[in-house]
């Protein structure tokens, strides 16, 4: 008797980035989609992709995370199960993505999300851009493919695991003098303090955190954020990473570990907010500072992904209690967007 196979591929879905120069400003006016954002914000940001010639390591970075899983799920033996990537923000986009899977006949997709911890902006925005997506690709004539995501995935061994090697590989990078008395600070991008789910993602960027810290063995660690984005004047999670470290050097911190707990690959926002202006504080403050890697294509973070696509294929073998076909209009899934006036998250 053949085995039920209840799904008939994977989408991966990320948040995008420019390949190139004359990428950069189409691709922040669909991260920022007509939102009133000051203009010198932009040309800021736009200089922070210029400085690495506008080409974001995120595409190639979840091309690899999506051929890891291509790999492990058919040792696992599913086959040739196609893995499908779509980004929010850039090519390839969510809707010629979920086209393009509808013309090969997939019907039901298993959701994964390149994001640790949940927040409106993190997780819930993403399932809303797929329901879009599935909502086009009807109006355009395709049949629906029904996307179940996987769980939450910040405390699976496989993430926590790797940012633990990761954070003892820069610890060995640091001056032997300092680096048992060496800080590990995690971070992760700011959100608005008021953005719904914001107690959710606090919660469980400090679990990940705790359990990376605790796999280590080590007790002094701080979790901060980076990458904040908006008026000054609107409350943002905090503290930001540049003004911790200075602040935390004047009471006599030794050196630091930055590891970007609340990425899932090394993209501009972790090359220049960490690689480029935390590193520019250091060195003014004379603060020796090793980054840690971001999981990226680490093989066992693959494992992670391959773990939790599996765990949701097979939760459904026995037979799936959701309908094939949505709504002619999606609803919209949990939560309220970002109020007005507030810039999104700019990743890439």
């Amino acid at each position: 008797m053949q085995t039920r196979r209840p799904f008939d591929a994977v989408l991966v879905v990320s948040f995008g980035g420019p390949q190139g120069l004359a990428d950069i400003r189409p691709f922040l006016a669909n991260v920022l989609r007509g939102r009133r954002i000051p203009p010198e914000r932009i040309e800021e940001v736009v200089g922070h992709y210029e400085h690495f010639g506008g080409v974001s390591p995120l595409t190639e970075i979840t091309m690899r995370q999506a051929d890891g899983l291509r790999a492990r799920l058919a040792a696992a033996g599913l086959g040739e199960l196609p893995v499908f990537v779509g980004m929010r923000n850039w090519h390839p986009l969510l809707p010629d993505t979920l086209k393009q899977m509808a013309d090969a006949g997939v019907k039901r997709a298993i959701g994964f999300i390149c994001a640790a911890q949940r927040s409106y902006s993190s997780c819930t925005q993403y399932k809303q851009n797929v329901l879009d997506a599935r909502a086009e690709a009807v109006q355009a004539g395709r049949h629906d493919v029904e996307v179940t995501f996987v769980d939450d995935w910040h405390l699976h061994p496989g993430f926590v695991e790797t940012n633990a090697r990761h954070v003892r590989a820069a610890l060995a990078q640091l001056p032997e003098p300092v680096r048992d008395r060496a800080r590990v600070v995690f971070t992760a991008h700011s959100i608005p303090a008021s953005m719904t789910g914001a107690a959710r993602y606090q919660l469980q960027l400090q679990q990940s955190a705790e359990a990376v810290a605790a796999h280590l063995g080590w007790t002094n660690w701080s979790l901060v954020y980076q990458s904040r984005s908006g008026r000054p004047e609107d409350p943002w999670l905090g503290p930001d990473v540049c003004d911790y470290l200075r602040e935390e050097h004047a009471k006599g911190l030794a050196s630091v570990v930055l590891c970007p707990i609340g990425f899932v690959c090394d993209h501009i926002e972790v090359l220049y907010d960490l690689d480029e202006e935390a590193a520019h504080v250091c060195r003014e403050l004379a603060l020796p500072m090793v980054r840690a890697e971001a999981v990226n294509d680490d093989p066992q973070f693959l494992d992670l992904i391959g773990n939790v696509v599996l765990q949701t294929w097979r939760r459904y073998q026995s037979g799936r209690p959701l309908p094939i076909a949505p709504p002619a209009k999606p609803e919209r899934v949990e939560g309220p967007p970002p109020a007005r006036g507030r810039a999104p998250e700019i990743r890439g």
